[in-house]
């Protein structure tokens, strides 16, 4: 779930959108959320040259567009706070070991989809479609996230959009919160399906030292 610094955590989604959802812990519905790992326009940046999400001449870009307006700096930041929660309200009911209060998801789900559609609709205004004829597969590339400022958050709706259209549900898995798990999603591609925990080295670890303690707590014979 976390390494041993709150700046720094595992990355274990399998997809930019669910490592998004997964920059809070525990993920589950109703929980008292522990830690959230995007409270400020420079850890969303950090984070996002981490993932991958924008290179280092995007991150230029963006930290001096965001340095010299802060106010467009919280507008982006709201912006992915906005679709981080969404994506989690679609995403989460349909991940398997996922703890969710079912009723109150479903009261959201309709918004969840409108607000990500919304922000997928602004991304693509600000999207271009660029003719490469030198590209192997396809005649153009699609550029998302020609505008610094937002960048960031529309890059990740997109990313969000596309994984809720294309993402196979039998893939789809939650770290199980009711065995000590921290609720994060993610894509279990191994071979047998048999991915349990976000990271075996972290909540299964946990996992397996407190049922151990357990048990060697219910085998103890009483002192008299």
């Amino acid at each position: 779930m976390t390494d041993s610094s709150h700046t720094r955590f595992r990355i274990v989604g399998g997809h930019p959108a669910l490592d998004l959802v997964n920059t809070v812990t525990p993920r589950a519905r109703g929980a008292s959320i522990e830690h959230d790992y995007l409270t400020s326009p420079a850890e969303l940046l950090d984070w996002s040259r981490r993932i991958e999400l924008i290179d280092l001449r995007d991150y230029s870009a963006v930290e001096g567009t965001w340095r010299s307006a802060p106010e467009l700096a919280a507008k982006a930041l709201g912006a992915t706070v906005e679709i981080r929660e969404a994506a989690y309200d679609v995403l989460a009911p349909r991940a398997a070991g996922s703890v969710v209060a079912t009723d109150g998801v479903k009261r959201s789900e309709g918004s969840a989809f409108e607000r990500l559609m919304l922000r997928w609709s602004a991304a693509a205004a600000r999207s271009m479609l660029i003719p490469d004829e030198r590209r192997e597969r396809g005649i153009a590339e699609l550029i998302v996230g020609t505008s610094p400022a937002q960048l960031i958050p529309d890059r990740l709706v997109v990313a969000a959009v596309e994984l809720i259209r294309t993402v196979e549900l039998r893939q789809l898995r939650a770290c199980p919160v009711d065995d000590g798990g921290c609720g994060w999603l993610f894509l279990d591609r191994s071979r047998n399906g048999s991915r349990r925990w976000c990271a075996m080295e972290d909540c299964g670890t946990r996992a397996k030292i407190r049922k151990l303690g357990e048990r060697r707590r219910a085998t103890a014979v009483p002192q008299s």
